[in-house]
């Protein structure tokens, strides 16, 4: 529902809603109208307060979204995807806010923990590709995109998502590297793979973590020579 709803349309919807609560029929109305009522009777009032209290609301609505998404979050936790994706998808289609941009990408994450692989893939895709999306959210989706195309993606696919990341240097730069390396390497590309492994050991404040595992796999490199 779009913030420049007219006064009838707006009148109208009242009235339907005010016709639910008389009916006391308050679950049926949840369901039909979810966040859209709490939008609406947002958009009314913004006109009518003042920037003190639009700044409130605004904190008032982000401490909103972050328990609902808590409330997605705990409903996953116990296997119940169905439902977690349910709240997830409201927080969807409120769209323009950060909370629906990471109710996305947790979609996705539920779909890969049920095998859905093709279908999380298309959303992560989405994403990535979206530049209206908060640039931090894209670069993560762009990073789980690039491990599962690790398995089965082409050479090209995985280099496109990777390379901007490691050309803008910032805190993903280390891991995008790391897995041009295993894609060079599944590739057959060696010593391009090998060369990649050096180059990210001199990187300063490389992660210990990371490190270890670099050093391992030039080892397995070496062995195999």
């Amino acid at each position: 529902m779009k913030k420049n709803l007219d006064t009838d349309e707006q009148e109208a919807f009242i009235r339907e809603v005010s016709e639910e609560v008389k009916n006391d029929n308050l679950k049926q109305m949840w369901e039909k109208y979810g966040i859209y009522i709490i939008l609406l009777v947002v958009f009314a009032i913004v006109g009518a307060v003042s920037y003190e209290g639009i700044k409130s609301w605004q904190i008032k609505r982000s401490e909103t979204w972050s328990d609902t998404y808590a409330y997605a979050l705990n409903l996953e936790g116990q296997g119940k995807y169905d439902e977690s994706l349910e709240v997830l998808e409201k927080m969807e289609q409120t769209g323009g806010n950060i909370y629906s941009n990471i109710a996305k990408l947790q979609t996705a994450n539920i779909l890969f923990e049920q095998g859905k692989i093709d279908a999380a893939v298309e959303i992560l895709e989405e994403i990535v590709a979206d530049k209206s999306i908060n640039k931090k959210l894209r670069d993560v989706s762009a990073i789980k995109l690039a491990s599962y195309k690790l398995d089965s993606g082409s050479y090209e696919e995985i280099e496109t998502l990777l390379k901007p990341l490691i050309e803008e240097n910032g805190s993903w730069a280390s891991i995008a590297k790391e897995m041009m390396a295993m894609a060079s390497i599944r590739e057959g590309n060696i010593e391009e793979g090998r060369a990649i492994y050096n180059e990210l050991l001199n990187t300063p404040n490389l992660p210990d973590a990371l490190k270890m595992r670099v050093q391992d796999m030039l080892s397995v490199l070496d062995e195999a020579d």
